[in-house]
């Protein structure tokens, strides 16, 4: 049976060409859209690692005087970090760097460790950072003022930068290059948005300067009206600043739908190259039973049934379906044989068992219309006609 379809379809290669080019390209695009989309609801279903609700992300820009001393500097964040700890409304403050969650900046640090090298994300922030974001701790605690007394800069690491440096082994008390001392594992902390990719990430302590970016945790019963206090509280020790007060949950919400553009736009385009491939389908088959009309009147006369003439005609089709997609395939396992784009296999082992899954429902549906009107078809009418 099968060496006899695969004689009808090399018996019409040329008018087949076509269409198996449409297959081939169609099972690529849809491989790389159900690679984003596992991909994607992989990462949404990683664990956050921290809260975002009742959280308020400010940036308050101020210049000061030419010969301002850095320890005048600090005095002026601890300060107003300390007018808005005594708030109500307010549970904790942090001061942290420029790549705070669901902001689109990145930072990263080039660290080596017995022999690793890797460039996990860099953040800074002060003592009350796990406080503010109710980030859990694995391991160890985070940094505070009395760790500052070593001599050793204290640094926190997430857990997937354990994993790579240390693997099963603790590495509470391990020294990183640059005298950074692991004090704590903290839990990863997904803070590029819902689809985003956990990667490694080291903590280090601000102690000086002045900060212009916080995150203010509020109460669960914090009065509407506590943003615009803390917008005048910032005004009074910083007159003149440029302050502007987001909350997180909404900045969340702003980068999760810049993450799903791609996957958008990967779906319209190969939306449209699906609906070309179907059509192509329904008329080449359309076209291959009118043709054939005689050939069909003739098996049914001869004994063949409703059924067997349908199943000849989907067995036409799949047939037709698996040779590009086993070319497509082939070129699809390079992918997670050479390491491509570093995702993990079974991200394209699933895309590809999707892609190969979604092709074959695609033809079944599209010839199975053409497929039961073939099955109809009078022996006599049909023999009459030829």
């Amino acid at each position: 049976m099968l060496q006899h379809l695969l004689t009808l379809i090399w018996n019409k290669k040329r008018q087949h060409f076509l269409l198996f080019l449409e297959l081939f390209v169609s099972f690529i695009v849809l491989f790389a859209v159900f690679t984003m989309l596992v991909y994607n609801y992989g990462n949404l279903r990683t664990p956050r690692g921290f809260e975002y609700k009742q959280v308020l992300s400010v940036t308050a820009s101020a210049t000061f005087p030419e010969g301002t001393s850095r320890d005048s500097l600090t005095m002026i964040s601890e300060q107003l970090k300390r007018s808005l700890k005594d708030m109500p409304g307010v549970a904790a403050v942090s001061y942290v760097s420029s790549n705070s969650p669901y902001t689109m900046s990145s930072m990263s640090d080039n660290l080596t460790y017995n022999n690793i090298s890797l460039m996990p994300q860099s953040y800074w922030a002060d003592d009350d950072f796990a406080a503010a974001v109710e980030a859990k701790m694995v391991r160890g605690k985070w940094f505070s003022r009395q760790d500052a007394v070593s001599g050793r800069r204290p640094v926190v690491i997430n857990e997937a930068l354990a994993e790579k440096f240390f693997g099963m082994a603790d590495p509470l008390g391990k020294i990183l290059p640059g005298d950074k001392l692991i004090v704590g594992v903290v839990h990863n902390l997904k803070d590029k948005g819902d689809y985003a990719e956990i990667t490694p990430g080291i903590y280090q302590r601000i102690d000086s300067g002045f900060q212009d970016m916080f995150l203010v945790k509020l109460t669960a019963g914090a009065a509407p009206s506590t943003e615009s206090q803390i917008y005048k509280t910032i005004m009074h020790h910083l007159p003149g600043s440029s302050t502007e007060i987001e909350k997180l949950e909404d900045k969340r919400i702003a980068r999760n739908r810049l993450s799903l553009i791609p996957v958008i736009l990967m779906l319209v385009i190969s939306g449209f190259l699906v609906l070309n491939v179907a059509l192509g389908i329904y008329g080449v088959v359309w076209y291959s039973i009118n043709k054939r009309r005689a050939e069909i009147g003739l098996r049914k006369a001869v004994g063949a049934t409703a059924g067997g003439i349908t199943r000849q005609i989907l067995g036409e089709v799949f047939v037709l379906t698996t040779l590009p997609l086993l070319l497509g395939i082939i070129l699809a396992v390079q992918f997670p044989l050479l390491r491509l784009f570093d995702l993990p296999a079974v991200t394209y082992i699933i895309a590809i068992l999707l892609a190969s899954a979604f092709l074959y429902l695609l033809v079944t549906l599209c010839a199975l219309y053409p497929g039961r009107q073939a099955a109809k078809i009078y022996p006599a009418v049909a023999l009459h006609e030829d």
